[in-house]
């Protein structure tokens, strides 16, 4: 069953607009009380990512940066930006939906007044300002524990997070259409996980990389995140590089609410 089969007609009145984040604010209110509850998605969300980055650490330790102009220091904390946006919103949100959809949760909440996107973005909503603020802890942290300097174009790493979180929510919306239970999300976000890790510059800067490799991992889908959040961070990018980043990222997001609205389930899978 579709998102498209009971698509409500759009109202953008002012009043709908209210009306419409309130719906959103209690889903999300909601769903930050039952995350709160669950042990395994607070480890998940707050202490995974640091996790990550302690491990990522001594693996880039051991790699010769050369002459691409990266410091082990800022690919440690641009890639932690990546493991928050991936682990704290992607992996989390999985399981959320599917075990919402198989709880008859979803199905219920589209009888009412609350629209497709509603249901979606409210369910997100904190996880994605858990991930935000924590993005925003470690940019403080680089900058004053670490000695590193400001973002140099804070707009820019400030446009790779946002994007960063819109894709791994309609990721994981996307993942979820063929995930059958919760606990077989831990499988089902491997491919996504493990790709983003390898072929987008988290462990290895695409600088070391042969260049007809690289251009084609700055294809995938957390590679413009990640080269938005240093080229905010520590300046550089040419105004072309960034606008194929920004256009790479806009592309999957299109593409992924494609695939939304076309093929996730509101309803048990049988």
């Amino acid at each position: 069953m579709s998102a498209t089969d009971t698509t409500p007609t759009t109202d953008t009145s002012p009043g709908e607009a209210t009306a419409s984040l309130r719906r959103m604010r209690a889903l999300a209110r909601a769903e930050l009380t039952l995350l709160v509850r669950n042990r395994t998605a607070m480890f998940t969300a707050l202490l995974m990512p640091l996790a990550m980055v302690l491990f990522m650490r001594s693996t880039v330790e051991q790699l010769s940066l050369g002459n691409t102009g990266l410091s082990t220091t800022g690919l440690v904390m641009t890639g932690g930006i990546a493991m928050v946006l991936i682990f704290v919103v992607y992996t989390n949100l999985i399981p959320t939906y599917v075990s919402r959809r198989e709880e008859l949760v979803l199905k219920r909440l589209r009888t009412g007044e609350v629209r497709d996107g509603e249901i979606l973005a409210g369910t997100s909503l904190p996880v994605t300002v858990l991930a935000l603020l924590q993005c925003v802890v470690l940019v403080a942290a680089g900058a004053t524990l670490l000695d590193m300097s400001p973002p140099e174009r804070p707009e820019l790493l400030l446009l790779g997070v946002l994007l960063g979180l819109v894709l791994m929510v309609l990721a994981a919306a996307v993942t979820a259409v063929f995930t059958r239970t919760a606990e077989s999300s831990q499988i089902t976000a491997l491919p996504l996980v493990m790709v983003s890790f390898i072929g987008s510059g988290v462990f290895v800067p695409l600088e070391v990389m042969p260049d007809r490799m690289a251009d084609v991992m700055r294809l995938l889908p957390m590679t413009p995140v990640i080269d938005l959040v240093r080229y905010g961070w520590f300046g550089g990018g040419e105004p072309g590089e960034v606008l194929r980043a920004v256009g790479v990222a806009v592309v999957w997001s299109v593409a992924s609410v494609f695939a939304v609205r076309r093929w996730f389930r509101w309803e048990p899978r049988r």
